[in-house]
């Protein structure tokens, strides 16, 4: 498969079609991990320079570009997002801290925030994703309700694909300036066409190149709104590098982005995201998505399954879909399983069978998809 020689392109290599949840590594990608290699084993102790001079600013760059960002210097870099919901909730001096959000977190959120309801850290109001016909109103009206400190919601639910259209609407419902706003972008960045220029001096977004992004591991990002944690109390000492010379606090934070940054990490995820960004620069995600929807839409014609099909989608409406097709079905993990034992990889979360395509999938994949599930 062109651009995927070395991963499921391979002979043997099995049919991948859980595309939410883990893309198969582009062979440009190999480049940006020698390219790490040698930085580090060339350049030595002055690697660092070079990681904050070039690496980090240009990775900034396309994470800028591909969210309408006004300025790449707001986003920072980390190995996984829950280091940066730490961060976040450690900018609140009061406890508990008062939550807004929903039943549809992933667990890098809903875990932390579960665990620390335990201790009576955090209280915290759960608005339901379903029905999703009217969860933008709902949601919405509760976030105007106000008092919050913390309002965490999803770009797209990563237990059904729904995403919300409106993230604006939502945002400007929020009536306290001082309110943190959160988006999980992870189901959203590089899957769905995604302009923040409006929101983006009242939220942070945070994503990561491990899914749609085909960077893998230890590219997780934030964009960090100017003003919103300032000094947050979970800190690494790369959160004060470039406030070192400066004076003032005992413990000095820079003021863009990097003030949300942790400590010592692995940077060949930020080579690798380069290089697959720079070779997937000629394609906007809007071509991307559409080449998947077509994909999607010979899948839902031709698959016969009882239990993959349009009467069993939880979000039918394209236009309130993310990059994955989900299934109720109590079948969900009889059906990856007997997939796997026909070297097809799909996944399930409980009775929801999800279901991703990607650019390096063509109709004759979807065919052999279709004709497989149609055998249950």
């Amino acid at each position: 498969m062109k651009g995927f020689s070395r991963s499921i392109g391979r002979d043997g290599a099995p049919l991948h079609v859980a595309a939410h949840s883990h893309h198969p590594w582009p062979d440009v990608s190999l480049d940006g991990q020698v390219a790490a290699w040698e930085d580090a084993a060339r350049l030595l102790d002055a690697k660092w320079d070079h990681v904050f001079g070039a690496v980090i600013p240009k990775a900034q760059g396309h994470i800028a570009r591909r969210l309408a960002l006004p300025d790449p210097a707001t986003v920072t870099f980390g190995p996984n997002t829950h280091g940066f919901v730490q961060r976040i909730l450690s900018c609140f001096p009061q406890r508990p801290i008062r939550i807004l959000t929903t039943n549809s977190e992933f667990m890098s959120f809903s875990r932390q925030i579960a665990r620390l309801k335990e201790d009576g850290l955090v209280q915290v109001t759960i608005v339901p994703t379903e029905p999703f016909e009217d969860f933008e109103a709902r949601f919405a009206a509760a976030a105007a309700k106000g008092g919050h400190n913390l309002v965490f919601l999803s770009q797209v639910f990563f237990d059904s694909g729904y995403a919300v259209r409106d993230l604006g609407t939502i945002v400007r419902a929020v009536p306290h300036r001082e309110t943190f706003v959160v988006i999980d972008g992870y189901h959203g960045f590089m899957a769905v066409p995604t302009d923040l220029s409006a929101i983006a001096d009242r939220v942070f977004y945070l994503a990561g190149g491990y899914k749609y992004a085909m960077a893998g591991e230890g590219t997780c990002f934030l964009h960090c709104p100017p003003g919103y944690g300032p000094r947050p109390r979970d800190t690494g000492w790369y959160a004060g590098f470039s406030a070192l010379e400066k004076g003032g606090f005992d413990v000095p934070y820079a003021e863009d982005g990097s003030r949300f940054l942790g400590a010592t990490f692995d940077v060949s995820a930020l080579y690798r995201f380069n290089a697959v960004q720079d070779w997937l620069a000629p394609l906007p995600v809007e071509h991307m998505l559409r080449y998947v929807r077509a994909l999607e839409r010979q899948f839902l014609d031709e698959c016969r399954s009882p239990d993959a099909n349009r009467e069993r989608l939880l979000v039918p409406d394209e236009a309130s879909r993310g990059r994955f097709l989900c299934f109720r079905t109590q079948n969900a993990g009889t059906i990856v399983s007997r997939l796997a034992a026909q070297n097809i990889i799909a996944d399930h979360r409980g009775d929801r069978l999800r279901i991703g395509f990607g650019i390096y999938h063509d109709p004759a994949d979807v065919s052999r998809l279709a004709a497989a599930l149609g055998t249950f």
